[in-house]
């Protein structure tokens, strides 16, 4: 028997009686003007990571709502269906009550057991100190998401380990700000510097802004097609910001590099790029030049499936609006594991309409800078996320989450033990299936802090309870933006259950572990009062208003023929890449044709839907009634082929074998041939989770074939192909 079985979390809490969440006494409620009755409490949502700045409303002492706060540059003041969601995620009744410990009966048979929190922390710290003492502290690695996991930060730097990673970096937005940072010499950052607000001219490369719902970029995408800007979108499906297009590239899979370079080519061509930018900012156009004049609409049109024609007009009214054109960098970006070179394709081609740093392209940020509290400086670990990359990916400038769950594999294994924060992993990492059994096997510690039973906590030696937003303090959100802006979240109710805030778990295993230096305050609103008196307000002050805009003290754009030095090499607009070439990459996107599926198989498309953020809200009992489960698009020729019935329920088999729960049929012209189509999210197999067990399909088990992007080392998820698995239905 393995040494850590898969426990399902279910039996013992399922029969919990549910207790209701109890309201916070004590903290800072204000009663609206001329009401008596109301109250509301400052926060920032967590239903995505937007973080959109908002009021938590309590009617005659119970939830009410939460609303957008009407002072957010940020979030224009709105909340989406998720925001307004988030009083679900406090009132749903499978969350996470108590500490729970992995104990074996007599008999061998494991199991959770509830315990308290001294023993829970007890045994943890006592397993943590063993760790160390046997390994080292480096051998502590945090898999993190979310903006609550900072505490963990500060926990396992505290400790001395320099290994944590998120998936926003190697399954999410790494190679597009690695791609942007060879280029420009600065990432794009959360949210993206993209000013859809004035732009003339928005391509959409694979993004599904409109279904993703990040706010406050889908706010300024609409306010842009009211203007009449030109909007242009590349994507094997029909999607919601493809039926507002002026242009939909329905592209084969997998071809867009190809795509890229020829509008490159047409830009070049007829002399369409912005010469005088190009000239002042760019270094490497000779060699860009040479280097797309075989990349012609006709041959790419072989590749791609795009008309020539259509080729060169969505590139002619890139120019017209240029330089308030915005070729959108996306967000989601690890494809086909060469998605570093297909971000830097998008890169160059933004260089060569000039957008960068332009009115309608990319705008400058600029935070407000935020003292840090201080505390002493950190231990300098041993070794650091750089030892699970084994000399690949030498472009990855944060923690490679794949590569730390490789070095977790075996008897002579790097990392010995896991924090995991806020990141269901077997949904989040593809082709994780065996990998997180064996490393979880090999791991002599596994600390689980979530706020749900997902499959994660299967695995665990420990689960510690984290109380959701709404309950707690986090750090201030310090907005980037067009406008500096600190945002407070506070807690609008008491942490329910026997649930903790992540600052006071991770506080309390630091003192346990001897870190008390590193934590010397009783409660985290310390801490922010201190930062927010640094920069002339306090923590009182915050508690009333919630959100506090300060001036831009520097231009948002570039100034007209103004001089700028960028932080490359070359002090330059890198489009061709020294850096790539000297670590023997190529210096210029490359296009390499993509596998094809094969005989009656489809490549595997997802994406994103309004109601849902990843699996992380497909439990909440108010989003779960608007969207309680994926569906499969399906072309009408292919639903003919196998005589496939709109609404009927099928399973998908990927070339491997692997099965997915049933999903719902949606017969629809909106897709191509050779493709399907579902959202993320679903197919949850932790019996805990009661609304969403079993419902809908999991895209994320069927991604098998998972290429690695060599630059920076992500996981490529758009290369699978499904069949229809009819005998299996």
């Amino acid at each position: 028997m393995k040494r850590r079985e898969f426990l399902k979390v279910s039996g013992l809490l399922g029969a919990t009686a549910v207790a209701g969440p109890t309201l916070l006494t004590g903290c800072a409620q204000h009663p609206l003007p001329g009401t008596g009755k109301v109250t509301r409490t400052p926060t920032f949502c967590d239903m995505c990571f937007w973080k959109c700045a908002g009021f938590v409303y309590q009617e005659d002492g119970k939830p009410w709502k939460v609303t957008g706060h009407p002072g957010d540059l940020h979030s224009g003041g709105r909340l989406c269906t998720r925001g307004s969601g988030g009083l679900g995620a406090y009132e749903d009744r499978d969350r996470l009550r108590r500490p729970l410990l992995r104990v074996t009966d007599r008999a061998g048979r494991q199991r959770f057991k509830e315990v308290s929190w001294e023993e829970a922390l007890g045994f943890t710290a006592t397993r943590l100190q063993a760790l160390a003492e046997r390994h080292g502290p480096d051998r502590l690695a945090l898999l993190h998401h979310g903006f609550g996991a900072h505490p963990f930060e500060h926990l396992v730097r505290a400790f001395g380990s320099g290994s944590h990673a998120e998936p926003a970096y190697a399954q999410c937005r790494g190679p597009r700000d690695t791609a942007f940072k060879l280029t420009f010499g600065e990432t794009l950052g959360s949210p993206e510097r993209t000013d859809m607000a004035h732009a003339r001219c928005i391509v959409l490369i694979g993004s599904h802004i409109g279904e993703n719902l990040h706010n406050g970029q889908v706010q300024t995408l609409t306010d842009a097609l009211r203007r009449d800007a030109t909007l242009i979108t590349v994507d094997p499906r029909f999607s919601v910001p493809a039926a507002k297009s002026r242009y939909w590239l329905p592209i084969r899979p997998g071809t867009d590099i190809a795509l890229l370079l020829a509008w490159m080519q047409v830009l070049i061509e007829e002399g369409r790029y912005d010469k005088a930018y190009v000239g002042r900012y760019c270094t490497g156009f000779e060699q860009l030049a040479e280097h797309v004049r075989s990349y012609t609409p006709e041959w790419v049109y072989l590749e791609t499936g795009i008309r020539p024609q259509l080729i060169r007009e969505s590139a002619r009214a890139m120019a017209a609006a240029a330089p308030a054109t915005l070729v959108h960098p996306g967000r989601h970006t690890t494809w086909y594991g060469d998605d570093t070179q297909r971000s830097r394709a998008i890169a160059i081609l933004n260089a060569l309409l000039g957008s960068w740093g332009r009115k309608g392209g990319f705008y400058i940020k600029e935070h407000l800078h935020l003292p840090k509290y201080p505390l002493p400086a950190y231990p300098k670990p041993k070794s650091t996320f750089e030892a699970a990359n084994k000399g690949r990916y030498p472009f990855a400038y944060k923690g490679v989450s794949n590569a730390i769950i490789e070095a977790s594999i075996g008897p002579d294994a790097h990392y010995k033990g896991w924090i995991v924060y806020g990141t269901n992993l077997p949904s989040t990492i593809p082709g994780i299936r065996d990998s997180l059994a064996a490393s979880s096997d090999s791991l002599e510690l596994l600390v689980v802090v979530d706020t749900m039973p997902s499959e994660i906590t299967g695995y665990a030696d420990v689960v510690l309870p984290e109380c959701t937003y709404l309950e707690r303090y986090d750090d201030l959100r310090n907005s980037g933006e067009r406008h500096p802006s600190l945002a407070l979240r506070m807690p609008a109710f008491a942490p329910a259950h026997e649930t903790k805030p992540g600052w006071w778990i991770a506080r309390e295993l630091g003192h346990r572990l001897g870190l008390e230096k590193y934590f010397p305050w009783k409660d985290y609103s310390e801490v922010l009062d201190w930062q927010l008196k640094q920069v002339g307000s306090s923590l009182e002050e915050m508690q009333r208003i919630g959100l506090k805009n300060f001036p831009r003290t520097r231009p948002m754009y570039f100034e007209p023929g103004e001089e700028r030095e960028f932080y490359t090499p070359s002090g330059k607009i890198e489009l061709y890449s020294q850096q790539l070439a000297d670590a023997g990459f190529d210096p210029l996107p490359v296009y390499t044709p993509p596998e094809r599926p094969p005989e009656g198989f489809y490549h595997l498309n997802y994406g994103r839907m309004p109601a849902h953020t990843f699996g992380k809200t497909t439990n909440n009992p108010l989003l779960f009634q608007l969207a309680p489960e994926n569906t499969l698009w399906v072309n009408p020729l292919v639903a003919g082929e196998w005589g496939l019935e709109n609404g009927q329920y099928v399973r998908l088999k990927n070339p491997e074998g692997i099965v997915s729960n049933p999903v719902r049929v949606r017969v629809t012209e909106r897709i191509r041939p050779d493709s399907v189509f579902m959202a993320h999210g679903f197919g949850h197999r932790s019996r805990r989770l009661r609304l969403t067990c079993l419902v809908g399909a999991d895209d994320s088990e069927l991604m098998t074939r998972v290429p690695i992007d060599p630059i920076m080392g992500a996981t490529g998820m758009r290369g699978n192909f499904v069949t229809f698995a009819t005998e299996e239905a």
